[in-house]
């Protein structure tokens, strides 16, 4: 197979929420970088909350914070900080709707006090890999900053929860024009809306534009494997894009294939598949 750049999401993709690169994944991509392709994480998450343990698995780049960050072979080659005047006013919307907040900067994230509330309280969708994976945050006694500590020097990203769609929705008058909305899938008892608002003209399907054409390969030669919307940009963007078995269903049908899930080391089968690595 001609070099491929295949671009990973972590969250529900690499690994399941909080839990550690399985041995049959990590084999996977070292034997698919040993093969001459280029293995990249395409995540959601800021470069302060990679673990250390993912990292150590081996990878020629990262494109993190939803694509405000890219670095490849340890060059930055993107980093998009949003003003802390952004900031604020962006919190002051949320939060006149009754929205929690969790700011994503370079220093680390901060949150709501009140978040915390609400997520232990929330019943996830087994496809919301995001919220899943904060609720373990909780579990595990990862702690939470509170934005007494935040440094105020502008950060990625915001993230949010609510009890109510109709508050998300008010909130686009003042910011939609600025921001693509992601919102995580959600049941129909739900008490907890989650998602995201990334800057517009930002996302991870232009982080992996940047990473090809380092290496002077066109986006025809990028697989991407992701779960969630959030990853919606990155498998479009793709010449082939792969949909784990535990994706939302939105995900699944824009995808080319889908892979075995998650906890299923769906990642491993499909490199043997499509000739990427060998057993």
């Amino acid at each position: 197979m001609n070099q491929k750049l295949i671009f990973l999401d972590i969250d529900g993709t690499l690994v399941a929420a909080m839990a550690k690169p399985s041995a049959l994944v990590s084999k996977a991509i070292r034997g698919a970088r040993k093969n001459g392709h280029k293995v990249f994480l395409c995540t959601g998450r800021n470069m302060p909350i990679i673990g250390q343990d993912i990292l150590d698995v081996g990878f020629d780049g990262v494109i993190a914070s939803a694509g405000s960050h890219v670095e490849v072979e340890g060059r930055v080659l993107f980093d998009s900080v949003l003003s802390e005047e952004t900031i604020q006013e962006c919190l002051r919307v949320f939060h006149k709707h009754g929205i929690y907040c969790r700011i994503e900067s370079p220093e680390g994230i901060f949150t709501d006090p009140q978040m915390e509330a609400l997520l232990r309280e929330a019943k996830a969708d087994p496809a919301n890999s995001e919220l899943i994976r904060m609720q373990k945050e909780i579990e595990a006694g990862i702690p939470i900053l509170p934005y007494g500590s935040y440094p105020g020097n502008g950060a990625y990203k915001i993230c949010f929860t609510s009890t109510s769609l109709e508050a998300v929705d008010a909130t686009k008058e003042a910011l939609g024009s600025r921001f693509g909305y992601v919102v995580h899938p959600y049941g129909e008892s739900t008490s907890c809306y989650n998602g995201e608002i990334i800057p517009r003209g930002i996302d991870k399907g232009k982080g992996m534009d940047l990473a090809c054409k380092y290496y002077g390969a066109s986006l025809q030669d990028a697989i991407a494997f992701g779960d969630s919307m959030n990853d919606y940009e990155m498998m479009r963007a793709a010449g082939f894009s792969v949909a784990m078995g535990n994706a939302c269903e939105e995900l699944k049908r824009i995808a080319d294939a889908i892979c075995k899930s998650v906890w299923e080391d769906g990642i491993y089968y499909e490199f043997q598949r499509m000739g990427i690595c060998h057993a």
